[in-house]
């Protein structure tokens, strides 16, 4: 069987500031990616995460997690894309998937919930 590969991608959750997602703590951000990574398996996806720092070494994790073999598809996560600190981090991950994983779609969940959907969307 041909699992297709999907790499998430998203801030750590030991880093978010909680202020811009008052529904959210650590816990619950952290319990709810893990539950996301375990229905893409139950699908039939291999799934893999790369979560980052805000900047200091995204970068380089995001660059060592596409080395090696292709993703089918990389989603990033509403926490880089829709805060406004992030905006150059955004713009820097985008740049390294356009670079290193060009035959890859990108999507994106508008929240921990709902990654599923954002894969299934476009693989």
């Amino acid at each position: 069987m041909n699992r297709k590969r999907v790499l998430l991608v998203g801030l750590d959750p030991a880093v978010v500031d909680f202020t811009h997602f008052p529904h959210l703590n650590q816990e619950k951000l952290t319990a709810a990616l893990a539950a996301e990574v375990a229905r893409l398996i139950a699908e039939g996806y291999d799934a893999h995460t790369c979560w980052t720092d805000t900047g200091a070494t995204a970068e380089a994790m995001l660059t060592a997690s596409l080395s090696g073999q292709p993703f089918d598809c990389v989603l990033i996560g509403a926490g880089v894309r829709t805060g406004p600190p992030h905006f150059l981090l955004f713009e820097k991950l985008i740049n390294i998937i356009h670079r290193l994983a060009p035959a890859a779609t990108i999507c994106f969940n508008t929240g921990p919930s709902d990654s599923v959907a954002a894969v299934q969307r476009w693989v």
